[in-house]
């Protein structure tokens, strides 16, 4: 069905509390960059994409530049179109905000293809368990203490049974100690993992890793550059720990090189930030063919449908980036799982009137 409209729309959101990580600092607000495309029947399908601090601008403006690529083309021809927009953009990009603008179509176009289906995004990309392990993961590397624990028994009220938390101060000490009043809290049954959000050389992430072990955290996500696969594997190997990356890879073949050198356990895309969900299941496929997990980053409401399409699935992240302010329908907990749902497409309705105070341009 041919592509009858395109429309992008570019937001920035302020958080409702100040997030803070060991690289990118104090986060005060976010981009938001929406697409949504209808076929000539009227039907529509929305994807999104977002950023942290700047370049959401940057990303509205190349989506908008495929804009005339995409109008009168087979919606259903979503590789093709992926294929067409990826060598559109090749010369400047290859990854980065290339990747950014191209998931928030691609998403819409599987979105649209679902809705035309009549089935939930997560039985047309396969259809595995709708129903997926959730953990809440803090951005609170300088929340202190005593916030820190009361945010994680909030979060095990709303049904959450496993906690994510920041690493990589200064001293390598301070974590530790935090973590362990983390696991003193939440005992040895629940799972407990850690995000260092690139802060450490790979000396002082096997330091760490050795040391966190001991307190049964499940992974140590992001612990040192993320081009660094060859000092990622050194971590894991000599650490003794799994890892969890991929959050600040942006293409297939990163994964590729990453998956290769033997780099992490817990693979995990970004689907708003990989290219969309096109090349995220590719991505997927060869974590199983390497017999390694996928985990997710941020946009939950719609990694839920990935992880529950696919055999190898792990743990679904709920971001501190969420869109429950401005969705008609938030995901809800049961014993630490959410469910993905049965009506078309992937379900998620945007209050756009209430998004409109925010609007980033014209």
């Amino acid at each position: 069905m041919p592509i009858e409209k395109v429309s992008i729309d570019h937001y920035k959101i302020p958080l409702p509390r100040v997030l803070t990580d060991a690289k990118h600092g104090e986060m005060r607000d976010f981009g938001f960059v929406a697409v949504r495309i209808t076929d000539h029947e009227g039907r529509t399908g929305l994807g999104y994409t977002y950023t942290v601090n700047a370049g959401s601008g940057a990303v509205a403006a190349l989506a908008r530049e495929l804009e005339s690529l995409l109008i009168g083309k087979d919606a259903d021809c979503i590789e093709a179109l992926w294929q067409q927009m990826w060598w559109r953009l090749h010369f400047v990009g290859r990854s980065g905000l290339v990747s950014f603008a191209i998931a928030a179509i691609d998403t819409a176009l599987w979105d649209l293809k679902a809705h035309k289906a009549q089935m939930p995004l997560w039985k047309l990309l396969g259809g595995h368990n709708p129903n997926v392990v959730a953990y809440a993961g803090g951005i609170d590397l300088y929340l202190p203490l005593p916030d820190l624990l009361e945010q994680t028994r909030q979060n095990l009220a709303s049904g959450l049974r496993a906690i994510k938390m920041k690493v990589g101060r200064d001293n390598v000490s301070e974590d530790i100690q935090r973590v362990a009043a983390m696991r003193e809290l939440i005992g040895d049954d629940i799972p407990l993992m850690v995000d260092a959000n690139m802060g450490w050389s790979v000396d002082k992430a096997i330091i760490a890793a050795r040391q966190l072990a001991e307190l049964n955290v499940t992974w140590l996500e992001e612990p040192t550059d993320p081009d660094d696969y060859q000092g990622y594997a050194r971590i894991q190997a000599e650490g003794g720990m799994p890892i969890a990356a991929g959050e600040n890879l942006h293409s297939l073949f990163e994964f590729r090189q990453m998956i290769s050198a033997g780099a992490a356990t817990f693979i995990e895309p970004d689907v708003a930030t990989c290219g969309g969900i096109t090349p995220w299941m590719k991505i997927a496929r060869l974590a199983e063919a390497h017999n390694l997990q996928v985990t997710s980053h941020g946009v939950h409401d719609l990694h839920l449908h990935l992880l529950a399409a696919i055999p190898n699935a792990s743990f679904l992240e709920i971001h501190g980036f969420g869109l429950e302010r401005f969705m008609h329908n938030p995901l809800t907990f049961t014993e630490g799982r959410a469910r993905a749902g049965d009506v078309p497409g992937h379900g998620i309705t945007l209050d756009f009137e209430k998004l409109e105070a925010f609007r980033a341009d014209s």
